[in-house]
């Protein structure tokens, strides 16, 4: 759920030498100028925040000294610094451990050529982000938009015409504990990708196969929409309600008020999904409402805590967003158009 941005400008772009190449803590040394051997694909993960940074890192960790596919991180300023010298730290669920990528580096003119692309950047850094990869992507290049929203692969289609784009979408809660370390608190960490077609997505079953044999619980689907309408039932309201009220998951559901407003939210949410065709299941709001009731009662979304720290928030990609389809296909959204004016100000 928690992205970190990427900038098209590079504010703290290091010297090329070194925009180092790195294997695992073992075999870092081990890298010549001739470069890895038997690389089946190159990997990169635009933003290492909290979910680039947790499939990033699995990926690392999984195939980085293996030489069958080579990961390259898409990192910035101190965090980038961190990884490049002392490996990614995680701190998760399953366990702890360090993940050194193949390329760390703020400067993707170094990194090469890129066969699958993971975007885990905010979403108003997407185009930025894409523009600064663009060099890197070619025809073939699989980009898979990992960020919050229903639209992120439609944006990237405009900015990358050639590039073979598909959504996904991930259930985690997780951030940037300090640079070079990302905490990992809760949700399924669970990534879903896929189109809209069932025939069509098996192609992309060598992906999937590159994210299981990493252990990422990934699933590759034929209904992508409704997987990301889904996610959306949940970050749209969720994220907007926490962010206007600055309360956090439990003490949200724990007010009577507004765990009846949030359940409203979510109904504006389904008609607008339904106004574009995607029908959601008829179960979907009370499931949504069952899966924010499991997460901490401390937890708190990503939106609300961009609010807190005074950063730029997501607000235009979730609240926003339904606020104009909603417009568009005629359907009323007065709660959300309330709460976008309490988070706007």
């Amino acid at each position: 759920m928690f992205c970190s941005g990427f900038p098209l400008m590079i504010h703290s772009r290091l010297q090329k030498k070194n925009d180092v190449r790195m294997l695992n803590n073992e075999n870092r040394s081990s890298i010549t100028s001739h470069g890895l051997l038997n690389i089946q694909m190159r990997i990169a993960i635009v933003g290492i925040g909290g979910v680039g940074g947790y499939f990033g890192g699995k990926l690392a960790r999984e195939y980085a000294s293996s030489g069958r596919h080579e990961i390259i991180f898409i990192a910035r300023g101190e965090h980038l610094k961190a990884i490049q010298h002392n490996g990614l730290k995680l701190f998760t669920r399953e366990g702890d451990y360090v993940a050194w990528p193949n390329i760390a580096t703020d400067d993707p003119a170094v990194a090469g050529t890129f066969d699958l692309v993971f975007f885990c950047v905010k979403s108003y850094s997407l185009e930025g982000s894409a523009l600064a990869v663009k060099p890197n992507i070619h025809k073939n290049t699989v980009v898979i938009p990992l960020l919050n929203g229903v639209e992120s692969a439609g944006r990237l289609r405009l900015v990358l015409p050639d590039a073979d784009i598909i959504d996904g979408s991930v259930y985690i809660i997780s951030h940037i504990e300090k640079p070079g370390v990302i905490h990992q608190e809760d949700g399924a960490c669970k990534m879903i990708f896929g189109t809209d077609d069932e025939q069509s997505s098996l192609k992309y079953n060598t992906v999937l196969d590159i994210l299981l044999q990493a252990k990422i619980n990934a699933k590759l689907t034929g209904h992508i929409s409704e997987a990301l309408w889904k996610k959306y039932l949940l970050m749209c309201p969720l994220g907007s309600l926490t962010a206007a009220t600055r309360k956090t998951y439990g003490a949200l559901l724990a007010d009577a008020a507004l765990k009846t407003k949030l359940r409203g939210m979510m109904e504006e949410v389904t008609a607008v999904a339904r106004a574009r065709n995607v029908y959601l299941p008829e179960n979907a709001i009370d499931r949504t409402m069952e899966m924010a009731g499991r997460f901490a009662f401390d937890a708190k979304t990503s939106m609300q805590l961009d609010k807190e720290k005074g950063r730029q928030t997501e607000v235009d990609t979730l609240t926003g967003f339904l606020c104009r389809a909603g417009r568009e296909s005629g359907i009323p959204t007065p709660l959300h158009d309330e709460v976008y004016q309490q988070i706007i100000r």
